[in-house]
């Protein structure tokens, strides 16, 4: 094997860079520095600390420069805050991850180390929010953040002591700024922080923005930090923190809540700032009422005193104001890259309509705003999820339209959900949901409206804008139905080329679900081990995503095909009335569809001979006629019917039923069964196909007779449920019918396990996965914005050329001789000479 010259020690962990802002605290900066170059448990070869002195003017940066040479010094020209003091930081960055510490606090020991690893080993998480203790290290200053409504954020938990209640990883909306690991692509790819925030809520939005765009925001309490806590704002009076505080948090809002949210959260939250100002500053809000006017009109005119805590909330309205130009294209690029909804965001703000503030004023106005603004409803407005398939939605469905119902019916349980089909015939039964018929380009509107699509068949290739490189909408793709493999089987009467053409087509229309799926759907473990491969050669498992989820469940799950709850109750008259058998006749049902990938022929061949002996044997075919007027007529159904009639069975031992049965009927034909079937032939698409006819069997209690083969052949068999065979054996069919049929201890035994088995697939049970899945939609890992490799390969220094240049001509030597040698040379010189 060659040699790897790119693989070194240690080569797992990633270039570091940490950026500290420094503005007039040179004797804190230099306390963390020390701190950073001589505890920090991190690779020096690995780390870059990065100091933005913002414009100090104390000498400051020369003092820093001083005390931690290997420190690089930024000096910014003028003060920019915070947020652009750490923007100006990470222009000056080298490494893969930026790590952003106050000035006046200390890492442990393994900070970096652990919010690294969360990093490589979770490829969705964007950044990791560190613990941060006080600096004695007895009291929290950040272990979780909350958002209200009205967009302020805050340390949930601050000031209250660290009872190790605190320890658990999770989910968060942000991290505080003062010690906060991110990915350095995605803080780029999301511009940074607002600048304009100067100060305070930059991590907020940050960390807002950062989670709208699909990335999560973790909770590391193993990467440890201690903080002094706003020792920069030690010397300023409280009014100008009040006044970014109250100013950021009004442009966080306006840039990050959607247009729905926004249109009643702004003007409350305006209204809001307004009472917390009178409130804090204990203002007479009816003084200038005209009946309440003094006697003396220069009295009336004099001024009025207004305390600078309340100034605070008025001026930060009218920057607010000032600033809206700016804020409304950002607001454009955030609404646009958004793929989370406020609805998937209401978790992680905890307490939204917490009030935050303890004002006896301020509460009564929050209450009255809340109810006059209806925010109690907009904070609780359910996801919206789109179910959309091709196949007929009507009282006769096909394999298709059930999953696809199915689906909607238990996610409409916790969301609002759209069942729509592209298909001309869309006449549904009763419906908990909206059940509609949708063309082409109605298709599009549909799919805007939701925050989650699930698709099944041909549909995503009508809707091209969810093909387009960058579109945010979050797809779920259904590939229970190998389509490709069962076109093999179904094309067989037309011509080579058209099947070719033909396989082409829908191959290329699995490809294009492959490429875009945020999470799929496959029917067995068969399936997933074929889909996996799939999803592998198109790119799609990733070195990251793999690390993250070794099972790559989080990108495809098995969910097979459901069955009811409820067991069958009957309605109405059965096969045997509708086809006049008798109560004493022994009937097998042949429950769903004739098709080319099935072999009805053995089985019509396999009853045929057990009429000999067993002349009470019927074979029902529940429906010839698929419901789907696009799915054509196939050939076997018809050399089904003759075989029939050649050997003399149709109507009387074999009965073709040419309607399809309504599907909320169909359990009275089934409890008129005596046992069920499904016999296929030994080719790839049996292997992977997943038969939900079977599932009917189940639901009813029916012994089951299949071929091998397939995944319902491997659960037959291990669980006891019937007798499986080969395929194409006529006479050892006979024997299994006439044992599931006649052997009456036998088929008890089926029918109790059975009975155990099929609770697990009722629909509540299979679904779980898209269920769970809906609950936190987020985008693939691999489909995320400003993802990117955090540990990249060292270029090569002159020895390492030269070592692997020799170890190249000892191969080449070994491989050719000198000819080979030269051909190999030539090669590389043309190739440069082509670069050049």
């Amino acid at each position: 094997m060659r040699q790897s010259w790119r693989v070194e020690r240690g080569s797992s962990l990633p270039d570091v860079t940490v950026v500290v802002v420094n503005y007039r605290g040179a004797d804190d900066t230099t306390t963390c520095l020390r701190a950073l170059f001589g505890e920090l448990d991190y690779p020096a070869d690995k780390l870059q600390v990065v100091v933005v002195d913002n414009a100090s003017g104390d000498g400051g940066a020369e003092r820093v420069r001083a005390a931690a040479p290997a420190a690089e010094v930024v000096e910014a020209p003028t003060n920019l805050g915070f947020a652009g003091g750490c923007n100006l930081g990470v222009e000056h960055a080298r490494g893969s991850v930026v790590a952003f510490l106050n000035n006046d606090a200390r890492p442990h020991r393994d900070w970096l180390r652990e919010a690294v690893r969360v990093l490589h080993a979770e490829p969705a998480v964007g950044a990791v929010a560190s613990k941060v203790l006080d600096w004695e290290g007895r009291d929290v200053d950040f272990v979780d953040g909350g958002l209200t409504w009205f967009g302020m954020g805050y340390k949930r938990h601050a000031g209250e002591p660290d009872d190790g209640t605190h320890d658990t990883p999770r989910d968060v909306l942000f991290g505080t700024g003062s010690a906060l690991v991110v990915r350095t692509s995605v803080f780029r790819e999301l511009g940074g922080f607002d600048e304009r925030f100067f100060m305070f809520y930059e991590d907020v939005d940050l960390g807002w923005r950062m989670n709208l765009r699909g990335w999560r925001v973790r909770y590391e309490p193993k990467s440890l930090t201690f903080h002094k806590h706003h020792a920069s704002m030690s010397r300023i009076d409280t009014s100008r923190e009040l006044y970014l505080l109250e100013r950021n948090a009004l442009a966080a809002l306006y840039k990050n809540f959607s247009d729905e949210t926004l249109a009643k959260a702004l003007p409350a939250a305006l209204a809001l700032v307004v009472r917390r100002a009178t409130a804090r500053g204990e203002l007479d809000a009816t003084q200038l009422e005209i009946t309440r006017r003094p006697a003396d009109p220069e009295d009336d005119r004099a001024p009025v005193p207004v305390p600078r805590q309340a100034l605070a909330g008025f001026l930060a309205i009218d920057q607010f104001v000032e600033l809206l130009p700016s804020l409304a294209e950002s607001r454009k690029a955030e609404q646009a890259a958004r793929r989370l909804t406020d609805a998937d965001l209401l978790p992680l703000m905890r307490k939204a309509m917490e009030p935050a503030y303890p004002l006896p004023r301020y509460l009564a106005a929050h209450d009255v705003l809340v109810e006059v603004f209806g925010l109690e409803e907009v904070f609780g407005r359910p996801r919206r999820v789109l179910v959309i398939t091709g196949d007929a939605l009507s009282d006769r469905m096909a394999g298709p339209a059930i999953r696809a119902w199915n689906m909607a019916d238990v996610l409409a349980g916790e969301h609002e959900v759209r069942l729509v089909t592209t298909n001309a015939r869309c006449d549904p039964p009763e419906a908990p949901f909206p059940v509609v018929r949708a063309v082409r380009r109605e298709l599009v509107e549909h799919a805007e409206w939701a925050d989650v699509v699930v698709l099944q068949g041909h549909v995503l290739e009508n809707l091209a804008f969810l093909k387009e490189p960058g579109n945010t909408k979050i797809v779920v793709c259904d590939v229970y139905d190998p389509m490709h493999l069962e076109l093999l089987e179904q094309g067989k009467d037309s011509t080579d080329e058209q099947r070719e053409l033909d396989l082409v087509g829908v191959t290329r229309v699995i490809d294009n679900q492959m490429r875009r799926g945020d999470f799929f759907l496959c029917a067995s473990e068969r399936q997933r081990h074929f889909w996996l491969g799939h999803l592998t050669a198109i790119g799609r498992l990733t070195p990251s995503l793999y690390d993250n989820d070794p099972t790559t469940r989080s990108l495809l799950a098995e969910v097979p095909f459901g069955l009811s709850g409820k067991p069958p109750q009957r309605t109405g008259p059965g096969l045997r009335a509708s086809l006049d058998l008798a109560d004493s006749d022994k009937v097998v049902l042949w429950a769903g569809g004739v098709y080319s990938w099935f072999d009805p022929l053995t089985l019509v061949t396999a009853v045929d001979r057990l009429r000999a002996r067993r002349p009470d044997v019927r074979l029902v075919f529940l429906g010839m006629k698929h419901p789907n007027p696009e799915v054509p007529d196939m050939d076997i159904g018809t050399r089904t019917r003759a075989l029939a009639a050649r050997l003399g069975l149709t109507g009387s031992h074999v009965f073709f039923n040419e309607a399809w049965v309504p599907y909320q009927d169909r359990q009275n034909w089934l409890l008129d069964a005596d046992a069920g079937v499904t016999t296929h032939f030994e080719h790839v698409e049996t292997t992977f196909a997943f038969r939900t006819r079977v599932l009917d069997y189940l639901w009813a209690g029916l012994p089951i007779v299949t071929t091998d083969g397939d995944s319902f052949a491997d659960l037959v068999r291990r669980e006891g449920l019937g007798v499986v065979v080969r395929s194409e054996d006529p006479d050892a069919l006979a024997d299994a019918l006439e044992r599931v049929l006649y052997d009456e201890a036998f088929a008890a035994a089926c029918a109790e396990r059975i009975a155990v088995v099929r609770e697990r697939f009722t629909w509540d049970t299979v679904l779980a996965p898209l269920v769970e899945f809906c609950r936190n939609p987020r985008p693939a890992a691999d489909r995320l914005p400003g993802a990117a490799p955090m540990v990249r390969n060292r270029p090569l220094g002159t020895l390492d050329k030269v070592q692997r240049d020799v170890q190249l001509v000892r191969e080449y030597l070994t491989a050719g001789g000198p000819r080979e040698v030269a051909r190999r040379a030539s090669g590389r010189v043309l190739k440069k000479l082509r670069r050049g």
